[in-house]
Parts: C-alpha cells; structure tokens; sequence
C-alpha cells in the first residue's frame, strides 16, 4: 500500500493561518499556496475552515470551489459544519471529502444523515486524543459509515507524539489505510524529525507547513523510504530494466499535454532521468548534446508536472501526460510542433476542439464585435434575450425528441449548445469549469 504525504491548509478570510488558534498569516493567498503544495507532489491537500458564521462559511466554501477547480489532488475539507446542508456545501464545491469534528456533538448526531445521503466514501471524521473514549464505544457504528479519521493534536501546533500514536492505534477501529494522523510541520530538518516516528503505516501523514518554501517533499518521501514508510510518489509498474533501450542506450519521450492531449516535445531518458522523474514528479531527461541531465524548466521555470507515464507495446517508448507550465519549446510557444508541412482541409471531429472552437469564437465576438453577426446580436440584447433564447431552444429540443428522424434533435441539440455557449461567454463561464464540475460528479 502506498503511504500519502498531505498538506494542511488553515483557511481564515481567504488566507492561510498557522493554526485554528492564532491570525498569524504564512501566506496571503490560500488559493496561490493550494497551487504551489499541488506543484510540490503533495498527495492530498485538508483545508480547515476558521469561519464560525454563515456568511464567512459562504466566502470560504467559494474559496475553497476555486481550490478544488485550480489543482489536480484530492481535496478534502472540514470546519463550521454544522448541519447537512454545510457537507453538501463543501461536497458540492468540489472536495473529495466533508470531514465531520467528532469533538463537536451535533457532528456525531447528523453523521448518520450525511451516510444516509451521500455514502461513506464522501464522509470522515476528525478527531482528538479526548474522543478517542468515544470510538471505544461506538466503533463499529462509526467503522460503518465513514472512509477516513483524521488524528488531530488538540491545538493544531504541537506535534503528535510516540505515546498518543500508540493510544490511536490501540483504538483498532481503524484499517492503516483510512486513518490519517496530523503533524504541525515546520521547516527543512524539523519536519524530517517530526515525521521520523511516522513510519507506522498510516494512510496518510497531514502537514501544515509554516514555512513551505523550505519544504522539499521528495526529500520528505526519502526519508520515510529510508525508514520503511512507503511513500513514493509514484508506484512504477515497470523498472527501467523493463524498457526496450536504442544502440545508444536511451529510450525516446513523447510528452503530451495531459488536458488537451496535445504533443508539447519529444526528448530523450536514460536511467538515471528515468528515476528521477519518478522520484521529483517533474519530467527529467538526458541531453544527447550536452551529455548530462536536464528537468524541464530547471532555467525557464517552465516545469512539466507529471500526471502519467506509459509505455508503448514494444516497451520502447515511453509517453508522458504532464501538466506544463508555460511553454514547453524554447522558442517560447507552448508546443514545439507548430511548423506546419502540409495540411488538407478537413473538419474537426474531435467533440472537445470543436466546443472549444466554437466557443472561442463567440468570445471573440463579445471581445470584437462584428456588423452583421448574429452573436453580436444576443450580446447587444443582453441576459433577457439569450435566456429567451435558451428557453426557447430547451423546448424546441423537447419537441423534436417526440420526432423519429434523429436528425431533428442533433439540430436541435446543436442550436441550443450555441446560445448556451453564448450565456456563458455572458457570464464568464469557461468548458474547462463546466468540464471541472462534471468530472466531480
């Protein structure tokens, strides 16, 4: 089973906090710091939420949609819930997980609500070292309807000691993989010592970091590695030994863009750029020209966060889906394939590039209006007009639903994605959040 390095995330008014019991800021931004821990390689990322009203629950909760939209890891969140419709909040805006504050009553009592509607993968707790008393009691219920506990130390700044560990594990409510225990993680050596005793197999090790720039995870997961804590961020399914090599001893890379699938480069691997993509999450490769190492974007910053490695059927070529930053050619353009030798003229079928195409020009229309255009049209007309429009379309597609000549309703199908389209370019709305929410659900 592979162990998770998680970071922890203090929300109050949009910042990040050090703890639930100090305003101290260690960053400004916790949307900016979410996107630099899913950079970092991180495996999961827990928010808490300070707020304490419904108002401020609300802000957070839009914080915390943008969060869930702007990275790629699990998300999981807990804080001011106080009813069922404060987890379908935080379920709604994207997080894998609503965690339940067993130190609260009313957390323990809607718990069987929650279960009952959404399911125990949706549901965790947290919990400190005073409810342990209550999973002695209850924990067979409890087992039943949640997929993760969460050890929290009672402030959120010390770090969880050799002698509560033991208390927590002698619980045995808990399967090693659902239970997660909290470190008030500090800097560089510090989080190494803190983390030193953590090698006990625990599905996840939660960090609230309060100095991050000091924090290397991938020498974090060395040093779990070392001490039998299997934390690698990747579980390779082949070894290098397992790849077809050419004469000169590398295997060629094909990396693509892990969203729209597009071809950014081809480079080159040997082993030693092999294992450390694996180990850092971040393409590595060997220069044939200067005959040594190179991590994308080590001088440009233009990293490649890898999402996916696969080889091909003849095991000698390796294709890697990543998530890059900037441009991956050092011509500056974001694909290195972009001289075009010869074309026909042909229609896009891929469904995706065509919404996409399509939606690109009627923002460009709102952006630039033309005489004439019908788009121009709904926009000088303003929201009244395109949610007619979309009302009336929806209908015409109910009509044509009642016709058995398919072509009918692919028409009118296709009318009403166009002025949906045009409603959200009024709106500011993008496919990738459509596309966000629906891989959510």
């Amino acid at each position: 089973m592979k162990n998770k390095i998680s970071a922890a995330i203090v929300l109050d008014m949009g910042a990040a906090i050090s703890n639930i019991n100090s305003d101290k800021k260690i960053f400004d931004d916790a949307l900016s710091l979410a996107k630099e821990y899913d950079k970092m390689g991180f495996d999961n990322l827990y928010i808490f939420d300070k707020s304490t009203d419904d108002k401020s629950h609300d802000a957070a909760i839009d914080i915390i949609k943008s969060i869930c939209t702007s990275v790629d890891m699990p998300v999981f969140a807990a804080g001011n819930i106080k009813r069922m419709e404060d987890v379908k909040k935080i379920l709604y805006a994207g997080c894998r997980k609503a965690l339940l504050n067993f130190s609260k009553e009313s957390n323990i009592e809607v718990l069987d609500e929650v279960y009952g509607k959404f399911g125990k993968e949706k549901i965790g707790v947290c919990f400190k070292e005073g409810d342990m008393s209550l999973f002695a009691d209850k924990k067979n219920e409890i087992k039943e309807k949640i997929s993760m506990a969460l050890y929290l130390p009672d402030d959120l700044v010390s770090d969880t000691n050799e002698e509560t560990l033991k208390k927590v594990s002698d619980i045995q409510i808990f399967d090693k993989d659902i239970l997660a225990v909290y470190f008030a993680g500090k800097s560089g050596s510090e989080t190494k010592n803190s983390l030193s005793m953590a090698n006990k197999g625990y599905g996840d090790i939660v960090i609230n970091i309060s100095d991050f720039e000091k924090i290397n995870v991938a020498d974090i997961r060395d040093e779990l590695n070392k001490n039998g804590y299997a934390a690698n961020l990747f579980e390779a399914k082949f070894e290098w030994k397992d790849l077809k090599k050419a004469e000169n001893g590398l295997v060629p890379v094909v990396t693509q863009d892990y969203k729209s699938g597009e071809v950014l480069m081809v480079a080159y691997m040997n082993e030693e750029a092999f294992n450390a993509t694996l180990k850092s999450g971040k393409m590595t490769y060997y220069s044939r020209s200067r005959k040594c190492l190179w991590e994308k974007g080590d001088t440009s910053s233009h990293f490649q966060y890898v999402k996916a490695l696969f080889t091909d059927c003849d095991y000698d070529t390796i294709l890697a889906k990543v998530n890059q930053v900037g441009g991956a050619c050092h011509t500056g353009a974001y694909s290195c394939f972009f001289n075009e030798i010869a074309k026909r003229d042909y229609n896009e079928k891929n469904p995706q590039k065509v919404l996409d195409n399509v939606y690109a020009v009627i923002k460009d229309r709102k952006e630039h209006p033309k005489e004439g255009s019908y788009t121009n049209y709904l926009f000088d007309k303003g929201l009244d007009k395109i949610l007619k429009k979309c009302g009336e379309e929806a209908t015409e597609i109910t009509i044509a639903a009642k016709n058995e000549n398919p072509n009918e309703i692919i028409y009118e199908i296709s009318d009403y994605l166009y002025h949906m389209m045009v409603l959200m370019a009024q709106k500011n709305i993008s496919w990738e959040d459509i596309t966000d929410e629906l891989s959510r659900r």
